[in-house]
């Protein structure tokens, strides 16, 4: 069986004065993440994923934070160039897991709205696309409200 797998990883400082976007899903919150796009870590640790299952690298190759071209932007649509790019060599995606660790907000009322908003861009089923949230248990900056990550897991399969 020709299969591959890529992990991704991501972390962001929360910040006043930014909104807060996971999976393309913009969520009330009194703190947003701080980065160069609209830093939705859990699109750019799926992204990562993605890359890596094929050895090609990491977001920051190709839409690297010191291009101002990057800047604000969304990353649902670099997700949508990123998936192009594993369909130009000849893979598909099996299967999306991803863990976001974050103490506030509370994720769940988001979680459909989140996978469904992957799976579109992504143009597969949203039964492919696993989101899932935790708490840090208030450890470290996740857990003392001043950050956000994401795990992600991809599989790819030969179209």
């Amino acid at each position: 069986m020709n299969i591959r797998i890529g992990n991704g990883y991501d972390i962001h400082q929360l910040v006043s004065d930014r909104p807060l976007i996971l999976g393309g899903v913009t969520i009330e919150s009194a703190l947003g993440l701080l980065g160069h796009s609209d830093a939705d870590v859990l699109t750019h640790a799926i992204m990562d994923a993605m890359l890596g299952a094929l050895a090609l690298g990491d977001i920051g190759h190709y839409f690297p934070p010191s291009d101002p071209k990057w800047a604000g932007a969304d990353s649902i649509e670099l997700l949508k160039e990123v998936n192009q790019i594993i369909t130009a060599q000849g893979w598909q995606i099996g299967n999306i897991d991803a863990m976001v660790v974050a103490e506030a907000p509370k994720l769940k009322p988001h979680i459909k709205l989140m996978r469904d908003r992957l799976a579109a861009a992504l143009s597969i089923d949203v039964s492919q696309v696993s989101v899932k949230a935790t708490t840090n248990e208030k450890l470290d900056a996740i857990g003392h409200k001043q950050a956000i990550a994401t795990h992600a897991v991809v599989l790819l399969a030969p179209v």
